[in-house]
């Protein structure tokens, strides 16, 4: 059982009983809750990540192409993969909202030579925490409930996918 709540609790009966003032606990505040949820998801992500990448990078045979996972400056707990000079970058929208970032190159054929030009292309996946009401938290994507190890796994193989050279 975690006990964070319960400190929680505890520390605000404490300023009750010192100032006199009553506010509502953080442990019965939405926001409250969603913020810290998203801030744990994602750290729990690039937890994940950053074990998925150094695995991967152990069985690559060449130093070229190794993943690399970078926190993100001035965030709590955003962060970013990177490759082959492509990135993946997580980031919290708003409490409950996870954004999942990611360019890949697209090859365009161009009708006024026989050369091809690459351009980048931005996509954009998002999960979003659905809220019991006692606070308990199921992380979804489109709908459907996902879970910590898919969306490393699908994120990961579409990452290695588009950043190949």
């Amino acid at each position: 059982m975690k006990s964070d709540w319960i400190r929680e609790l505890a520390n605000h009966e404490n300023r009750l009983e010192e100032t006199g003032v009553f506010e509502q606990p953080p442990t019965l505040n939405r926001d409250y809750l969603l913020s810290a949820e998203t801030i744990q998801f994602l750290t729990l992500l690039k937890n994940q990540f950053i074990q998925a990448a150094t695995t991967f990078n152990q069985f690559k045979h060449s130093p070229h192409g190794r993943i690399k996972v970078y926190g993100i400056a001035k965030t709590y707990s955003d962060f970013m993969l990177f490759r082959n000079g492509f990135k993946m970058v997580f980031s919290q929208k708003e409490p409950g909202l996870i954004s999942i970032r990611y360019n890949f190159m697209v090859t365009n054929p161009v009708t006024t030579s026989d050369a091809k030009h690459n351009t980048s292309s931005i996509e954009e996946h998002l999960l979003k925490a659905k809220m019991s009401p006692f606070g308990d938290v199921t992380w979804t994507f489109e709908d459907c409930p996902v879970t910590l190890e898919s969306v490393v796994r699908y994120h990961l193989t579409l990452f290695v996918r588009e950043s190949t050279q």
